[in-house]
């Protein structure tokens, strides 16, 4: 039999708390909190572009949700070894 909805969302309630109680555990710096809200919210908005790229039909409309993307892909990678520097060596002001 399936499951409804209501199962679900009480799924998801538990596997929420579970999450914040692991959360609350470690102890975040305020800097680490701020930084992990901010993934959160690019991955989030990675994820609503990837569904409207999807529905998308317009070839103009792709092309600026593809840029989109490509943007918050930048955005969430990881910082490699030469972050903050520019092409040229000298450090970003």
């Amino acid at each position: 039999m399936a499951r409804g909805w209501e199962s679900k969302a009480v799924e998801l309630q538990e596997a929420d708390a579970a999450t914040v109680s692991a959360a609350q555990r470690e102890r975040l710096t305020p800097q680490q909190v701020a930084a992990r809200q901010q993934k959160e919210g690019l991955m989030l908005a990675r994820k609503r572009i990837l569904q409207q790229l999807q529905a998308a039909r317009s070839p103009n409309h792709r092309l600026v949700l593809e840029k989109a993307l490509a943007e918050l892909d930048a955005r969430l990678a990881p910082p490699g070894p030469g972050a903050g520097l520019r092409s040229g060596g000298a450090p970003d002001v």
